[in-house]
């Protein structure tokens, strides 16, 4: 027996209805009258219940014309009890769905990861939610007041990264880390420019066959840089379940009836393999899809999901959500760049720290095609 009184159990029920999506802003609810009727109660008891429920704000009354669910009730960027109990309900409707359509709860997780990491990487950032003219702003703040709060992160795309800044107001309270993605040449430019606090890159160096060092000297000479490992990640062809057009190697992209997908000028995997078809004797003319760019590898997972593509150079990462067939070639480590004027700041250790963690590396590895036995570990790089 429900030991709240009458006007309690009115109040919960219209939340209810208004999580479970039966109510919407603007909707109206019943009269005094017929709310007294429908709970055999007094009008007075309903009364109160409305007056609650507009003290919590979510609704209101206005003489003559009801009493109406408040339109902002549910506003983007309101932080309310309402509005986060709002956002489970969805999350557990989409999940009772996906269940029911026969999906495991691991395949949903990967699946709902994925799509946040895509749609973080297209808006440029994770975590907060900047305007275009604050985006702007941000590269005029010096790095150290900017960072007392609030990290700048600027480089190559990586779902460990995403997965960083998510959960990076956690492990530094307070705190954001703001993250966009214009590739490893890009961050370690940013860096050297003072846009960014941290940049991340995987540039691999023919000549001494080592990845960052001899761009962080090329790019921030005379600057004391400390590279440290995110994680090694797993990097190969990726291609649609059972490898239809049996591509095993970078020279089988040349072969008739492959079509493949490449990311953009200035990201470490381009510059990989660039460097690969040299080695090779190709030229970016033998391959078809060659000019074909885009900004992620997950965008490279979802052309060959599509069937734009039946090949692509990426991370095994982000491979194992849609299923495809993955071919490794190699294992790279991925490094966080951070110049020795940001090195000191409290957001950028405790950042470091949860790298370096137990529950940081058990995290990342979680995301499968990541090995993180050298995650945290840090090499200063000095002129």
């Amino acid at each position: 027996m429900d030991k709240r009184s009458i006007y309690e159990q009115i109040v919960e029920a219209v939340r209810q209805e208004l999580l479970g999506g039966r109510l919407r802003p603007g909707d109206a609810l019943p009269s005094v009258r017929e709310m007294a009727a429908r709970w055999q109660c007094t009008p007075g008891t309903v009364q109160q219940a409305y007056k609650e429920l507009a003290r919590q704000g979510i609704a209101i009354s206005r003489p003559g014309r009801g009493t109406h669910i408040g339109s902002a009730v549910l506003t983007a960027g309101e932080d309310t009890p309402l509005r986060r109990a709002s956002m489970v309900h969805l999350a557990e409707a989409f999940l009772l769905e996906m269940l029911s359509a026969g999906y495991t709860i691991e395949e949903t997780e990967g699946a709902f990861r994925a799509a946040l990491d895509r749609w973080r990487a297209l808006s440029g950032e994770t975590t907060a939610v900047v305007s275009a003219a604050e985006a702007a702003d941000l590269e005029a703040i010096p790095a150290a007041a900017y960072a007392a709060s609030r990290l700048r992160f600027s480089g190559s795309h990586d779902p460990a990264v995403s997965l960083l800044a998510a959960r990076f107001p956690d492990v530094c309270q307070g705190c954001t880390l703001h993250v966009a993605y214009p590739g490893s040449l890009g961050g370690l430019i940013a860096l050297a420019e003072g846009k960014a606090d941290i940049a991340g890159c995987h540039l691999w160096d023919a000549e001494s066959d080592t990845y960052n060092v001899p761009f962080v000297r090329r790019l921030l000479p005379q600057t004391r840089v400390a590279l440290v490992t995110l994680a090694h990640r797993r990097l190969g062809l990726m291609t649609p379940p059972g490898n239809p057009a049996g591509v095993r190697e970078v020279r089988d992209l040349a072969r008739r009836g492959v079509r493949f997908v490449n990311r953009q000028r200035g990201a470490g995997t381009r510059v990989w393999l660039d460097a690969q078809l040299r080695l090779a004797g190709l030229a970016a003319e033998d391959i078809a899809g060659y000019d074909s760019e885009v900004t992620t590898h997950a965008e490279i997972a979802r052309a060959i999901v599509e069937g734009r593509a039946n090949s692509g150079l990426g991370i095994e990462t982000a491979a194992i959500p849609y299923g495809l067939g993955f071919v490794r070639l190699i294992v790279e480590p991925y490094h966080l760049a951070i110049s020795e004027r940001s090195w000191a700041l409290e957001p950028v250790q405790r950042l470091i720290g949860w790298v370096a963690s137990d529950d940081g590396r058990a995290a990342i590895a979680a995301l499968g095609g990541y090995e993180t036995g050298e995650s945290g570990k840090t090499e200063w790089i000095e002129d």
